[in-house]
């Protein structure tokens, strides 16, 4: 049986009394809102990524692999001590494990620095790119085609030279001076011609590039592009610049784990277990604040503000990342010298107790699904609404929409706040309509933010045009309006209960998801962009369902939980694969939709089996 110290036994008992700690409560929705800003800025890079490194959808989503799946990797090195030597954040406290968890952010946040710095490198050819020299060389010292005609009159004579020497040539002075000429060759004038390459099987983000003519540095990446498809295998992408990224990113996500074993627990013990579902919508409601505007400013950022002409497309985000890492380091100081109380906090005996609870499984399953499945909506939004057959919206037109996806997820989880609280009935249903409409009205005055004016018009000129733009939204805003009205209405089917609103809130993220696949145009846009205001509560009532009846070992269930958000690291890229194996990325959304069909599950039996009513004996 589990024995906690007379410190968390005590808290515990405060616990009991029904006491919440308001000011605490309130410093931490600042992490809240900070890591939410920052996670939803995976969305912009990956179309960034997408276009810069000229990658399928498939390798796109590896942003997400890489961050999420840092949250699996520290939450098990976090289990895994936590059974062998006890809970690290009874014997260091959750203020420390706050500090710790900025720290380390702050260092991934950091590591973009150079990784930018190397990024304009992955348009290069370098000899480590020609993987196969031995079959290069054979095309083009006897072309029997018109690219490697054309190729082969433009190499150097020494490289003719070593061509002609056949298989006493050495290996490594013509990898050299194949990638020398053909490096020279992508730097120079544009080398697509329709008869050309017309033998050549050109992938989607090389016909995407053709289509939209591209000059300067996109000129070099289209001309290496063509290159790869011509001679695949042969001539490999150099992705070194891109690996950086992703492991600046895991090193982020490694902080972030930290932060979310650390917040999530805490936030639903800072007061009675009852209303714990009601506090953790509230600093996820601060969450999805961030998640909404993140999108506006880092499209503005990323896409316009940093991404001079003439550089290379991932060179944008390195600013946005060193603030990044300067807030973090601010925010670790804070943390650092404030007082919080020592709530729940103590040593446990070894051991993985947290296993023998049969909900906690099912749940951490359920955390699983719920991540991946809203990750993976948010991350194909840009290339969704920016196809053809359903919007043919711009990627930084295409990035505000991102943000009313995510600007869903605020105004359900501030309702569900309300709704799951213990304020008088009547008091819940005005917030239950005021709530709302100020979200939407906020959502409405950022989306219609003139951010590309904002550094060279006057304030009078400014304003006009936010004014301008704020009328001209209407014919958006309207469309989304009816949501809102069905989400207030499902709130009222809940009950304020848990279990029931989860059920019926996924089951809604499902219905429309299969309209989304099974029909186009601008009803998919807005089925898409909706999911995120029925997803919004999914988070919270399941990580609070999954707590219950856990006693002290919250922090090690809470552990698992956030390990389960490696379903944002694997579904992302599966619904990438399914989009480029069907060439349709549709009928990909059949990957969250499923992953929305379990959650409804756990929201209806899953979170009851087994579970006890009772916390486990001290």
């Amino acid at each position: 049986m589990a024995t906690i110290t007379p410190t968390a036994a005590a808290s515990t008992a405060s616990q009991n009394t029904g006491q919440t700690y308001r000011g605490p409560f309130a410093i931490m929705t600042v992490l809240f809102f900070m890591w939410g800003f920052m996670t939803v800025f995976n969305d912009i890079l990956i179309p960034r990524f997408k276009e810069a490194f000229t990658l399928d959808y498939y390798h796109a989503m590896f942003v997400q692999l890489a961050f999420f799946g840092a949250y699996f990797v520290g939450s098990l090195i976090y289990f895994v001590i936590s059974s062998t030597t006890g809970d690290p954040i009874a014997k260091i406290g959750y203020k420390n494990g706050v500090v710790i968890g900025l720290l380390i952010s702050a260092t991934g946040s950091a590591l973009f620095w150079p990784a930018a710095t190397q990024a304009p490198h992955s348009a290069m050819i370098f000899p480590a790119d020609i993987q196969n020299v031995s079959s290069l060389a054979e095309r083009l010292n006897h072309p029997t085609n018109q690219i490697s005609v054309f190729v082969s009159g433009k190499l150097s004579e020494p490289t003719h030279q070593l061509l002609g020497q056949g298989s006493n040539a050495s290996q490594q002075e013509l990898k050299q001076a194949l990638a020398k000429d053909l490096d020279q060759l992508i730097d120079g004038a544009a080398i697509y011609e329709s008869s050309r390459f017309t033998g050549v099987k050109l992938s989607e983000t090389t016909q995407d590039l053709i289509a939209k003519n591209p000059e300067g540095v996109a000129l070099v990446r289209l001309n290496r592009a063509l290159l790869e498809d011509a001679y695949a295998g042969e001539v490999n992408k150099n992705l070194a610049p891109y690996w950086l990224f992703l492991a600046a990113l895991f090193v982020v996500g490694l902080g972030f784990a930290m932060l979310q074993i650390t917040a999530n627990p805490y936030v639903t013990i800072l007061g009675p277990e009852k209303t714990a579902s009601s506090r953790l919508n509230l600093a996820q409601g601060f969450n999805s604040i961030g998640t909404t505007i993140g999108p506006l400013i880092g499209g503005y950022l990323i896409f316009q503000y940093f991404a001079k002409t003439g550089a290379h497309g991932a060179d944008s985000v390195k600013v946005p990342y060193m603030i990044f890492c300067v807030v973090f380091l601010v925010l670790s100081g804070i943390f650092f010298f404030i007082h919080l109380p020592h709530i729940g906090e103590g040593k446990i005996e070894r051991g993985a107790g947290a296993l023998k609870h049969p909900h906690v499984i099912l749940g951490v399953i359920a955390i699983f699904m719920y991540v991946g499945g809203e990750v993976s909506v948010g991350s194909a939004i840009i290339n969704f609404l920016g196809q053809k057959t359903v919007a043919g919206l711009s990627a930084i037109d295409a990035s505000k929409y991102v943000s009313i996806y995510w600007g869903g997820l605020m105004i359900g989880r501030f309702m569900g706040a309300v709704e799951l609280s213990e304020m008088k009935k009547a008091s819940k249903q005005i917030l239950l309509i005021v709530i709302p409409l100020l979200a939407y009205l906020l959502l409405w005055v950022a989306k219609s933010a003139p951010l590309d004016a904002l550094h060279g018009d006057s304030g009078a000129s400014v304003f006009a045009l936010w004014r301008d733009a704020f009328v001209a939204n209407w014919s958006v805003f309207k469309m989304y309006l009816p949501f809102i009205g069905l989400c207030w209405l499902l709130f009222q089917f809940g009950r304020a209960q848990a279990g029931r609103t989860l059920v019926i809130f996924a089951t809604t993220v499902v219905a429309l998801l299969l309209t989304a696949i099974l029909v186009g145009g601008t009803v998919a846009m807005w089925c898409v962009v909706a999911v995120g205001l029925f997803t919004s509560i999914g988070w919270s009532n399941t990580f609070s369902l999954a707590l219950e009846g856990t006693g002290v070992y919250k922090s090690q269930v809470s552990s698992l939980l956030v390990m389960a958000i490696l379903g944002g690291a694997i579904l992302p890229p599966l619904q990438g694969k399914i989009a480029d194996v069907t060439h349709n990325l549709q009928i990909s959304f059949i990957v969250p939709l499923i992953a929305y069909a379990y959650v409804a599950f756990y929201g209806w039996k899953g979170h009851r089996i087994g579970r006890q009513t009772e916390s486990p004996a001290a």
